[in-house]
């Protein structure tokens, strides 16, 4: 362990995402001209952002230190932790540290990113200890809902910081490696300065059902199960996809992986060791057409209602024909929905029904346990590392509070426990700690190909057009002089239906055609022009609709 210096030097800490939200981790770590970033996440869209596939944090303070970079640590391997790697990789070059699977499914995403370039991998495992600068850094073996997951002891100048990534404690997890208890018993021994932990789960009490009680359910329906058996499920989940396919193995059945996500994972964590499968178990398309229902187990995506996922264009017919859900179908979704995507699986499982198949959730079987540590988890790892000052990470603004709360019962000083805001800076060593300013932060969005160039402005119009719709006018007027000549012809979508709304129609090409008369505008300014047929429009369609469609003047000079 590094020996904190008492030179006055603080450890600047800077969440840049996953406070207040799910997903989107991002911290820096920053001490003198040495910076580590842990953990470079991406989010899905909320429901109002309306067309953006995911969101990146802001990082352009990372950008703006490239020089003082040494390395980006990822603690495993799911999309909230790795998602936004590939944009910044594409800015700043720092040497990758994760485990084995975190590796491998990093590797695999960034072929799809070819700009990228080289990428520098260190691999380490559960245990290592590896010096970054002036940081020295410890892997702990924890339990998550994928493997390789670890926690992190960061040893710096100004003191100890553990970091527990995404955890929860498993006394029979799947891999047979139980977290490290004595490691975490050991660190608040030597004295922790700061605890980082997640709180995802910091609202439920109790703990978290270890994921050998799914075993128990799969079983239970794989017995009785006279047709084929849907699993939907993460792909990420590599232990809770080997349990279904030794359970398929067992009765007899083989096994067709549905979904991008969940054939790229299978192979990257088959050919590296971390899941492992008998030989002809997994079948094609083409097989599976000539296999009996009884003999047919298909894994696919679509768990939380995902719009293009596997299981929802099977309940949708937009498949294979063979892969799309019949009567008699026994559809297991193995996971629990998302904040906010409660209504999408809803959604796919009354279509589940309609076809005729039976439908298994976790509302009414253990399908699915959670990955994240409960109330009692949560205190057992606080009593063991008995930190100085507590920050909450990994969830909502109720889950942080809740967490702080506990920490507080626990005997954490309520003056030491920190709620900062994304892109705020927590300085602190052994003596003292506070929020001493703000770096740039924020959601930069995704939309096909395009980075961050859908903003505000934008998504205001998408709702717009969502809800009232477009109304676009168009006008001829002179080359020479910008006079009015003819029009206008107008085009409605999504606001009217033309040929149910004449009178309004004429009555609107007559109010343009008076105002562009009456008040002409000078040569050449179009945007004079515009505003106003927006104006004299504006207030006539709501009197006549009771809406605020986006009006679209377009202006053609002839």
């Amino acid at each position: 362990m590094i020996q904190p210096k008492k030179n006055g030097n603080k450890l600047k800490i800077i969440p840049l995402g996953g406070l207040g939200e799910i997903g989107k981790n991002l911290t820096v770590f920053e001490y003198g001209r040495d910076m580590i970033v842990v953990d470079c996440g991406l989010a899905f869209p909320n429901y109002d952002m309306l067309g953006v596939d995911y969101v990146i944090p802001d990082m352009s303070y990372i950008e703006s230190k490239m020089d003082r970079l040494r390395a980006i640590i990822i603690t495993h391997g799911h999309e909230d932790h790795i998602g936004s790697l590939p944009y910044l990789l594409k800015k700043v070059k720092a040497p990758i540290y994760g485990t084995r699977l975190t590796l491998g499914l990093i590797e695999n995403k960034l072929i799809e990113h070819p700009s990228v370039g080289d990428v520098k991998y260190k691999k380490i495992a559960a245990g290592d200890t590896v010096s970054i600068g002036c940081f020295k850094i410890e892997f702990i073996k924890v339990s998550h809902s994928i493997a390789g997951v670890v926690a992190l002891a960061i040893h710096t100048p100004a003191g100890t910081v553990v970091h527990t990534a995404d955890f929860k404690i498993d006394y029979t997890p799947l891999d047979g490696a139980p977290i490290d208890l004595g490691k975490f018993a050991k660190l608040g021994e030597e004295g922790v300065m700061l605890l980082m932990s997640d709180s995802t789960n910091a609202t439920r009490p109790g703990y978290t059902m270890t994921e050998r009680m799914v075993g128990a359910t799969f079983e239970k329906y794989f017995r009785m199960a006279k047709g084929r058996i849907i699993v939907a499920t993460f792909a990420s989940n590599i232990h809770r996809v080997e349990q279904i396919i030794q359970m398929a193995t067992m009765f007899g059945r083989k096994v067709y992986l549905q979904g991008r996500s969940m054939v790229n994972v299978a192979e990257v964590a088959m050919r590296l060791g971390e899941m492992k499968i008998k030989k002809n178990t997994l079948v094609d398309v083409e097989q599976i057409k000539r296999l009996p229902d009884e003999k047919v187990c298909i894994i696919t995506t679509g768990s939380q209602g995902e719009a293009m996922s596997g299981l929802v264009r099977m309940a949708s017919d937009t498949l294979h024909s063979r892969l799309n859900v019949e009567a008699g179908d026994t559809v297991i979704l193995s996971s629990s929905p998302i904040p906010g995507n409660e209504k999408y699986v809803s959604n796919v499982i009354n279509q589940l029904f309609k076809k005729g198949a039976i439908v298994v959730d976790h509302g009414s079987e253990a399908v699915h346990v959670s990955g994240h540590a409960c109330q009692e988890e949560l205190k057992i790892i606080l009593q063991l590392t008995k930190p100085k000052y507590f920050m909450p990470i990994h969830g909502e603004y109720r889950h942080l509070k809740t967490h702080g709360l506990i920490a507080e019962e626990l005997g954490v000083s309520h003056d030491n426990i920190f709620f900062p805001e994304i892109g705020e800076v927590l300085e602190l060593n052994s003596e003292s700690a506070k929020i001493t300013g703000t770096v740039p932060s924020g959601n930069i969005m995704i939309d096909g190909s395009g980075i961050g160039d859908v903003g505000n402005i934008v998504l205001r119009d998408r709702r717009l057009l969502s809800q009232d719709g477009l109304f676009v006018v168009v006008v001829a007027v002179s080359k020479v002089d910008s006079t009015y000549i003819s029009g206008p012809e107008i085009v409605s979508r999504g606001f009217v239906y033309v040929r149910e709304s004449e009178k309004l129609i004429i009555d609107a090409k007559e109010l343009v055609r008076k105002e562009l008369t009456e008040n002409k505008p000078r040569a050449k300014d179009f945007a004079a022009m515009k505003n106003t047929i927006r104006g004299a429009l504006k207030d006539y369609l709501y009197q006549q609709t009771g809406r605020n469609p986006l009006i679209m003047p377009i202006i053609v000079e002839v």
